[in-house]
């Protein structure tokens, strides 16, 4: 049996979520038809909206569910662009962003004329506020991650959608990796902020957090001026044309949910089954860096579940090979960039070597991980390291 802790890449589809998804396929009927057929489906998925809306401190009318976490990214935005006044160009990026923002950004620079401003990461990979606000003034818009996908830094949101309003400028967060394991309150951080600029648009996943994939949603503010990616229909405000996913909306609904009702009780949970992997890494393989903000002890300043090592002279991908021949699932970073062999851009942004970054490894356990799991990898672990760096011929001594 598979010891599952890539839980950040995407977690199993709970049973709730599934028996709502198969119940609200037997319904029969467009949601934007006006017989009673249509109209049946159209109060499943609304009924969906309001209660996703409700969890994410939002208004029903301001969530546009799409066909995933990078669709929302990609309609947040690349619609805020296209909504912009002409004589803006910036667009305000982080450091080690999710790929679904960079690759966006990137396609805005090289086809619409998009410049950046970059904005660094502190040593453990927070975003620092005023360097946030500092590069804001006359952009376009600005992005950020509410919680870094692979060391699991969280960011103050509540600040950045504040410098964003205080420089007049349109705000995307990225909740995705957030979901589930800290609240998200679009309402909340929004804060005072007025009209179509500070945090507008908010993008979540429902795999994250047990629903299915292929759904998610893009909290976009009424507020907010931004073009829509897709046309044919006019559906959800015009923002998202086609025929809209009763079913699979009703699920994440589910999903969120359940996810949210055993949130506390889950943190608690996670976070000791971390502390005790990380204090287990470090007792077997010495040399070992956690990287991140601090986990063991303290307030919560990281993602609970998330534990991103560094193992010098061991390459991650070996790493990850031969955990996965004893039955180990982890990843070297975003699943988004899996199969590519490349340095962590989310490392490098921390300050460390390219050498450094492709020798990392991030562990992330959710709510089927057990204390039995951590003990399988750190039963594995310390040979793996050896055999890895005798591959690279590096010798470190580690405890068995």
């Amino acid at each position: 049996m598979t010891v599952y802790l890539d839980h950040a890449a995407t977690t199993p589809l709970r049973p709730e979520a599934r028996e709502a998804w198969v119940r609200a396929h037997e319904v029969l009927g467009n949601p934007s038809s006006i017989h009673a057929a249509g109209q049946t489906a159209r109060r499943l998925l609304e009924d969906a909206r309001e209660r996703v809306a409700a969890l994410l401190d939002a208004d029903p009318i301001e969530i546009v569910f799409t066909s995933g976490g990078t669709e929302a990214v990609n309609l947040a935005l690349k619609g805020l662009w296209w909504a912009r006044t002409p004589d803006s160009v910036a667009i305000v990026l982080p450091g080690g962003e999710h790929h679904a923002t960079l690759d966006t950004v990137e396609w805005l620079t090289r086809v619409a004329g998009a410049e950046v401003r970059d904005v660094p990461l502190d040593e453990v990979g927070r975003i620092t506020v005023s360097d946030f606000a500092d590069a804001a003034p006359g952009a376009a818009l600005a992005t950020a991650l509410v919680a870094n996908n692979e060391v699991g830094a969280l960011n103050d949101v509540a600040a950045l959608a504040a410098a964003a309003a205080a420089a007049g400028v349109p705000l995307h967060v990225d909740a995705i990796a957030a979901l589930g394991r800290v609240p998200v309150v679009f309402r909340g951080w929004r804060g005072e902020a007025s009209g179509p600029t500070g945090l507008v648009a908010l993008s979540v996943a429902a795999h994250k957090v047990g629903g299915p994939v292929g759904v998610g949603a893009l909290v976009v503010s009424r507020h907010a001026r931004i073009e829509p990616l897709l046309h044919g229909g006019g559906q959800q405000r015009g923002l998202r044309a086609g025929t809209q996913d009763v079913a699979g909306s009703v699920a994440f609904a589910v999903a969120l949910e359940a996810a949210e009702l055993e949130r506390l009780r889950e943190v608690e949970r996670l976070r000791e089954l971390s502390d005790r992997l990380i204090r287990g890494i470090l007792e077997t393989v010495p040399d070992a860096q956690i990287l991140g903000p601090p986990s063991v002890g303290g307030p919560v300043t990281r993602l609970p579940g998330n534990v991103h090592v560094l193992f010098p002279g061991a390459a991650g991908e070996t790493l990850l090979f031969l955990l996965d021949q004893a039955g180990i699932a982890v990843s070297t970073g975003s699943a988004c960039q899996a199969g590519i062999a490349e340095p962590s851009h989310v490392v490098l942004a921390l300050g460390r070597t390219p050498l450094e970054a492709r020798q990392v490894l991030r562990f992330s356990l959710g709510r089927t991980s057990t204390p039995s799991d951590v003990d399988a990898v750190l039963g594995h672990l310390p040979a793996a390291v050896e055999r890895a760096r005798a591959a690279s011929g590096v010798r470190t001594a580690t405890r068995s």
